[in-house]
């Protein structure tokens, strides 16, 4: 199958460049066969209307080189009038090791680019390349930040018919953009590594492997390393943790994590709704503690209930784990990443996305 796959895609170029060679040769009299087979040849490379395909290839003398090239200046310049459009659609691209693992998201205006495989290599491309460019470093727990400059300016190729050869990421999201006819963008890029352990990943609704709608990732910390031996339980349990993280969507690592202003807004809204019940001011008191507790068991991920089994919390699962091992094991950083959350919203420009229940969808999945 590969080898077929690879002479198909040899003699496919070979086509190419003897066309080419043909639309060097014939002037504007070349015979109807061959400009049919250079306007099918131009437009299968560019993925460009057929109108303008052929346009080009009569302006530039049926010169395929020459119209490629006029075609990339015309699409790079019609990229830069999309670039106002909204993207909100898209694919999250994960690289990773068992040490390290960087997560970028590539928005397209429809989802339909994003099945595209030419998007997807793009996507998968800056994703392996993200591991090796300048990071800020993030907050506790939180992953690090990629500089975007940095990352745009490596590069990549993406050895794909419609565009080969290395080009840096900044010209290769032009050029998709271009291709595509729509505004694609990198958006955002995170990494995270880990010394004493191992970085886990959940990728949901994964149409290729390494690319999602939604993705997880977390680090398990083990107290003096962990062995080789012992690496199988802790890829399974960072699996599982990765796959609930994307569930349910914790806010902080623990309770002692949870900031004073989150805390304090949420007061205020169940003391708010507990007045309303009319009951004395020491019922509405323990009323707002005793939810403000559930909720920071919602929103903690140590707190929280295993997506897959409600019986036990994540705490309890790591304390397992760490029993098992026989030593501590901890998760040092987790993020969680949606392609387009905090670009859509309900107004003229842009849609609504229909609600999921994402817990459900994972315990169903993993059952």
């Amino acid at each position: 199958m590969a080898a077929a796959a690879a002479a198909s895609s040899a003699k496919t170029l070979t086509l190419f460049k003897a066309l080419a060679a043909v639309g060097r040769s014939f002037s504007s009299d070349a015979s109807g066969s061959v400009q049919t087979a250079l306007i099918k040849q131009l437009r299968e490379r560019t993925g460009a209307p057929i109108k303008d395909v052929k346009a080009l290839l009569m302006q530039c003398g049926w010169d395929s080189e020459a119209a490629f090239t006029e075609l990339r200046r015309k699409g790079l310049a019609a990229a830069n009038k999309k670039a106002s459009r909204v993207a909100a659609e898209g694919l999250i691209s994960v690289a990773l090791n068992q040490k390290c693992a960087a997560i970028v998201e590539i928005n397209s205006e429809t989802d339909f680019v994003a099945r595209n495989d030419l998007f997807q290599k793009l996507a998968i491309s800056i994703a392996k390349s993200a591991l090796a460019a300048e990071v800020f470093v993030g907050a506790p727990c939180q992953p690090d930040v990629i500089n975007l400059q940095s990352l745009e300016a490596l590069r990549v190729d993406l050895e794909h018919p419609k565009l080969q050869g290395e080009v840096s990421v900044h010209d290769a999201v032009a050029e998709v953009a271009a291709i595509t006819g729509e505004n694609v963008k990198l958006r955002r890029a995170f990494c995270m590594s880990t010394a004493t352990g191992l970085v886990s990943s959940y990728l949901h609704t994964s149409p290729f492997p390494g690319l999602a709608r939604i993705a997880g990732l977390l680090t398990l910390e083990v107290e003096g390393g962990c062995p080789e031996e012992q690496s199988l339980i802790l890829k399974e349990t960072g699996s599982n943790l990765a796959m609930h993280l994307v569930a349910a969507r914790p806010l902080f690592l623990s309770k002692d994590h949870v900031t004073s202003e989150a805390l304090n807004l949420e007061r205020d809204i169940l003391k708010s709704q507990a007045l309303t019940t009319g009951k004395p001011q020491s019922v509405v008191d323990k009323m707002v503690e005793g939810r403000l507790r559930k909720y920071v068991e919602e929103i903690a991920f140590l707190e929280q209930k295993f997506v897959v089994d409600d019986s036990k919390t994540v705490k309890g699962i790591l304390d397992a784990v760490s029993k098992n091992l026989q030593k501590t094991v901890t998760i040092g950083k987790f993020f969680r990443m949606e392609v387009g959350e905090g670009i859509e919203s309900c107004g003229e420009s842009s849609y609504c996305r229909e609600h999921k229940d994402f817990a459900a969808e994972v315990a169903a999945q993993a059952s």
